[in-house]
């Protein structure tokens, strides 16, 4: 049972998932505050987001379920918890509020460790927690899952991008600055590229089974030039952040050109490939580099 609910907590997407805290933690350590309440700090940002990571892979292997996405062929996908039979339902919904439960709880630490007694800035976070946790929930699972609709691109830019990156520098650093839209923005759409990445691969089954992602609607080869987009843009994103701050910590350029090469020589096969099953392989290789592109900063910050 225990290594059940491992599997359904797909511990594969965690590294994508904490690439956001990384590069806030790295943003808010280049603006002086103290390395012991930056890495207090940090590590509550970071449990949380695993946390709500979790939580939304066991209500994406709920909702999937419960919505009849889980069928490949006119059988139940015995790579998922649920539909296999391997977890019931009732066990993944109480694992869901369960791991919600604990998201909350460990971001509301953080966030009184961050702000103290301010109540209306703590009202402020809480609120915005509470939208994370709404949103983590209701991707794919609930009556009207919104990943069902296309919007699952707008929230992970918006969620792994503006509100993890720069939300996680404000609330640890307690100042905002424009200059980092920029390195939210490059995160948020390689991001955006490992969930298009995955529904390219799995377009056809989702079409199926009435799943209408963006890859669905705008069809195939569109959505191709939809994912070099995503990804070239989060590199401009990203040397226009260095360009907007030529006198930040920010070390590595030659490294980031090595994870750039990575990114075209992927561009090329996606553009190639007929066969969506051959897109499987590519998820990890777009995932670890947008968390080392994310590792990156987080460490020339923290120098």
């Amino acid at each position: 049972m225990i290594q059940d609910f491992i599997q359904a907590a797909r511990l594969r997407t965690l590294p994508l998932a904490s690439a956001c805290v990384l590069t806030g933690a790295g943003l808010a350590a280049a603006t002086g505050m103290p390395s012991d309440r930056l890495y207090l700090l940090f590590g509550g940002c970071l449990l949380t987001v695993i946390l709500l990571q979790v939580l939304a892979n066991f209500a994406n292997d709920l909702g999937d379920f419960e919505n009849g996405a889980d069928v490949q062929q006119g059988q139940e996908r015995l790579d998922r918890a649920v539909a296999s039979g391997r977890i019931s339902a009732s066990q993944m919904r109480l694992a869901v509020h369960s791991t919600g439960g604990l998201a909350f709880v460990c971001g509301l630490i953080t966030v009184i460790l961050a702000v103290g007694q301010d109540w209306l800035e703590l009202a402020q976070w809480v609120l915005i927690g509470v939208v994370a946790l709404g949103g983590a929930y209701a991707y794919t699972a609930g009556k009207k899952p919104y990943g069902y609709s296309g919007l699952g691109d707008v929230s992970v830019l918006l969620f792994f991008g503006f509100a993890g990156v720069a939300g996680t520098a404000v609330l640890l650093s307690g100042q905002f600055d424009p200059r980092w839209l920029f390195p939210a923005a490059a995160i948020g759409l390689f991001s955006v590229a490992v969930l298009n990445l995955n529904n390219l691969r799995d377009h056809v089954s989702d079409a199926a089974t009435g799943k209408h992602t963006l890859v669905v609607r705008m069809g195939f080869d569109t959505a191709k030039r939809y994912h070099a987009a995503l990804l070239i843009g989060g590199w401009i994103a990203l040397v226009a952040f260095w360009q907007v701050d030529p006198e930040g910590p920010w070390r590595g350029q030659l490294w980031y050109g090595l994870f750039a090469l990575v990114h075209a020589r992927h561009l090329s096969l996606v553009f190639r490939t007929k066969d969506t099953a051959e897109l499987d392989g590519e998820l990890k290789k777009i995932a670890l580099s947008t968390f080392s592109v994310a590792l990156f900063l987080f460490l020339s910050g923290t120098a």
